[in-house]
């Protein structure tokens, strides 16, 4: 395309930050919001202009970046990708709405770090050169560190800032090495995805990289022993911050974009490995929820369960797993971000997300309240919203490659569910007993467009997912082909 599409969506948000630097301090929001619609625009012609039975990678754009190295700026999407761009651009809408009247201190400084962090989660679902995939990986570190340590909603938040971005930082060394080994295994040194992909790597090697990108990717995700950031983080944080971190699952988006892929016959032999960690993250997961008695961490606690499920079907190594892991991580972005995004609402009228601090929340907002149920019952994989399309192939995926493993998951899933009903009815149910419950308000019409938003996605898509399976279906096929070359 002479219109360089990718590049634009992804740097657009940077622009917007500097851009809020220039203009009088009233008209930010306003700006931020325009950059972000904009931007959600562009993501939306992205995913038009996508042919899926095309290309396995489409709108590439390629400039030499570091010529001794061989390093290159290189941008594209796959049907792996491609519906991130808009799902991204979404959700961090929905997370501006959330903090609308929220940020009251150094209010440019703020949004200009949203709009950082919105450009470098972007280049990570576009990037195709791995060492430009590390630098946006990376790059998320710094305005999330900033965001939670001088924004963040509880006197640990800058505790929680620090550990979360130095588990980070040791994660991203084992990654870097990985990406190093792959260069350098090739006749000629390539950070190149497309040609790390076409030429096979001796066994030995692909061991050490899978391994090396499962504990960087793990991290992430986060698989169980290496989740302990992601409870305190949701506690410290704003509502609207933790969606767009347990709303975009970047850990689980890298197994599939590097870690299987690129060294297919160690991800074979470590199939159980893999299946092990993600039912370990279920059933832990699970039981966590049931051991909580605030609704973010409660949450928390379901989005490690439910990203278990994803790695679970993804150790079957088939398009089916592919396409379930694919489908459930966008329904995260609608579904669990969005149940964050009315958190914060929450939070914001009554101060706490604690259930011992609620009760009967439901009568004084009902829509609020009704948003909530319907985000939490899409985030259990209910029939009929978002989530079940994705976590219904998973399951399948699951039972066919790992049957004692897939039967430990519908257990596991089957409790989380009754730990989040649990919370809600103890949140939203029952006499209201709180001053800050009862002279709560409900829903304004800005909230009120979010929440409208929300459930005709997760509804929509719960119906009829046809479209965006078939979206992801030929990059899944792809995918799976190249683990039998």
């Amino acid at each position: 395309m002479s219109l360089p599409l990718l590049s634009l969506l992804v740097f657009l948000p940077l622009a917007g930050a500097l851009v809020i630097w220039l203009l009088p301090v009233r008209a930010t929001r306003q700006v931020v919001a325009l950059t972000m619609i904009v931007t959600l625009a562009l993501g939306v012609a992205a995913l038009i202009a996508y042919d899926p039975p095309g290309a396995r990678f489409q709108l590439v754009e390629r400039a030499s970046w570091i010529a001794s190295l061989n390093v290159h700026y290189l941008l594209g999407v796959d049907g792996i990708s491609v519906l991130f761009l808009p799902a991204t651009a979404l959700l961090f809408l929905g997370s501006l709405v959330a903090s609308w009247n929220a940020v009251h201190d150094a209010p440019r400084l703020h949004y200009s770090l949203l709009l950082l962090l919105q450009t470098a989660t972007l280049g990570i679902f576009c990037a195709l050169d791995t060492v430009l995939f590390f630098v946006f990986w990376e790059l998320t570190l710094v305005p999330l560190y900033f965001l939670l340590g001088r924004w963040g909603v509880t006197a640990g938040a800058a505790a929680a800032a620090t550990r979360y971005f130095l588990i980070m930082l040791a994660g991203g060394i084992p990654l870097l090495l990985a990406f190093v080994i792959l260069a350098t295994s090739q006749s000629v040194p390539t950070f190149d995805l497309m040609a790390l992909l076409a030429v096979p790597l001796p066994r030995s090697t692909q061991t050490v990289v899978f391994l090396l990108c499962l504990i960087g990717f793990g991290v992430k995700v986060p698989l169980v022993p290496m989740h302990t950031w992601l409870p305190q983080f949701s506690l410290a944080a704003p509502g609207s911050l933790t969606a767009l971190l347990v709303g975009l699952k970047l850990g689980a988006f890298g197994l599939i974009r590097f870690a299987v892929p690129l060294a297919p016959e160690a991800a074979l032999d470590l199939h159980w490995l893999l299946a092990g960690l993600g039912t370990v993250a279920i059933l832990y997961g699970a039981v966590g929820i049931l051991a909580q008695s605030n609704l973010r961490v409660g949450l928390a606690y379901a989005s490690i369960c439910h990203v278990g499920l994803a790695v679970l079907g993804l150790a079957s190594y088939t398009a089916q797993g592919a396409q379930g892991a694919v489908s459930l991580l966008l329904s995260f972005s609608v579904a669990t971000g969005g149940a964050f995004v009315l958190l914060e609402f929450l939070r914001q009228r009554t101060g706490s997300t604690d259930i011992h601090a609620l009760g009967g929340a439901a009568k004084t907002m009902p829509l609020l309240a009704t948003g909530f149920l319907i985000c939490g019952l899409a985030g259990v994989g209910m029939p009929g919203t978002s989530s079940f399309p994705g976590e219904f192939l998973l399951i399948i995926a699951a039972l066919h490659s790992h049957t004692g493993a897939g039967m430990a998951a519908l257990f596991g899933l089957s409790i989380a569910a009754g730990g989040f009903l649990a919370l809600y009815r103890k949140a939203f149910f029952g006499p209201v007993e709180r001053e800050n419950v009862a002279q709560a308000t409900d829903l304004r019409p800005r909230e009120w467009a979010v929440l409208v938003a929300l459930i005709v996605m997760i509804v929509a898509i719960g119906i009829y997912p046809g479209p965006w399976i078939e979206i992801v279906r030929p990059a899944a096929e792809a995918w799976a082909a190249g683990l039998m070359r």
